[in-house]
């Protein structure tokens, strides 16, 4: 790749002349001389090889190469001023990024609520979001390989901040012949039919959390693709409410009569890599993701107050 022939600081050169009407005027704004810039821009068009202004009467005006040349200067100024402005912040102890890996359990509107609210506080730290079930997210965080991480698991050896629990509701279509049977239910009636239950992503120690023990088992590689069998008449399975809440309005679902366990109630809680120190963007992050976490799934964005 050639190296380019027009630096930065002559199409800031060229965008002064233009924004403030003149060679004059942007002299004045830059503190250089008339002369100066003239030849800056001379210059420019000498080495691109088109014409970028023309005169009309007193004043410099663009040509239609010069338009479309400086419309895509803007944006290559404007990336080497936040390239710059990011290194400065690094140079402070600012993370170029955060690594936050997510039980897919949790609710991703209220991830959605605290990432937006994040985005104008980052400073141009990028989030690596990954989404794991059960002891995967827990495999990411020991291997060192998030920064941050929520879990409905008790990870052992780690203090994590407690959010919200997230209801499991056991469910089965309408139709199932557990529904059938229009009585209250046990766990004896659920083992003789097929449940749903979700691959656990960790490769270690995969756990087999909410299954019954049942036979008849069909292990699936997401929540959503096991709202989608139950919800088609194949099988039971317990899903988080906040998932499955068009399902259970539309009545292609069905909460299970059961007489006990027929909703769980789990907290999540959000950890931290211990052999790693918080740094600002992260902790801002981990404020955020706290806010939101209390805020109902249905309340209306508005950005909470965060300590800087």
């Amino acid at each position: 790749m050639k190296a380019p022939r027009v630096t930065l600081d002559q199409w800031r050169t060229l965008q002064a002349v233009v924004d403030h009407g003149g060679f004059a005027q942007a002299a004045e704004v830059l503190h250089r001389s008339q002369s100066s810039i003239s030849y800056t821009v001379a210059r420019m068009q000498e080495q691109l090889g088109v014409p970028l202004l023309r005169i009309d009467g007193r004043k410099a005006v663009l040509t239609e190469a010069g338009a479309v040349l400086l419309r895509r200067s803007r944006q290559l100024v404007k990336q080497a001023s936040q390239l710059e402005e990011l290194a400065h912040h690094m140079e402070q102890g600012w993370e170029a990024e955060v690594r936050l890996v997510v039980d897919a359990a949790y609710p991703v509107a209220r991830l959605v609520r605290a990432l937006s609210a994040f985005m104008p506080q980052s400073r141009g730290c990028r989030v690596r979001l990954c989404e794991e079930v059960l002891s995967g997210v827990e495999e990411m965080l020991l291997d060192g390989s998030a920064d941050l991480a929520i879990s409905g698991l008790d990870i052992n050896g780690y203090l994590g901040d407690q959010l919200s629990a997230v209801e499991f509701v056991a469910v089965a279509h309408p139709q199932h012949p557990l529904h059938q049977l229009q009585r209250e239910l046990s766990f004896q009636d659920l083992e003789g039919h097929l449940q749903v239950v979700i691959r656990d992503s960790g490769r270690t120690k995969p756990r087999d959390v909410g299954w019954l023990g049942a036979e008849q088992r069909w292990t699936v590689g997401s929540l959503p693709t096991a709202a989608t069998f139950v919800s088609s008449g194949l099988g039971f399975a317990w899903l988080p409410r906040h998932l499955i809440e068009h399902e259970l309005h539309c009545g292609l679902l069905r909460p299970l009569p059961l007489a006990q366990g027929g909703s769980r109630h789990p907290h999540f809680y959000l950890y931290s890599n211990k052999e790693k120190t918080l740094g600002p963007a992260t902790q801002i992050l981990v404020d955020l993701i706290k806010s939101y976490d209390r805020a109902p799934l249905d309340a209306p964005f508005a950005a909470p107050l965060v300590a800087n």
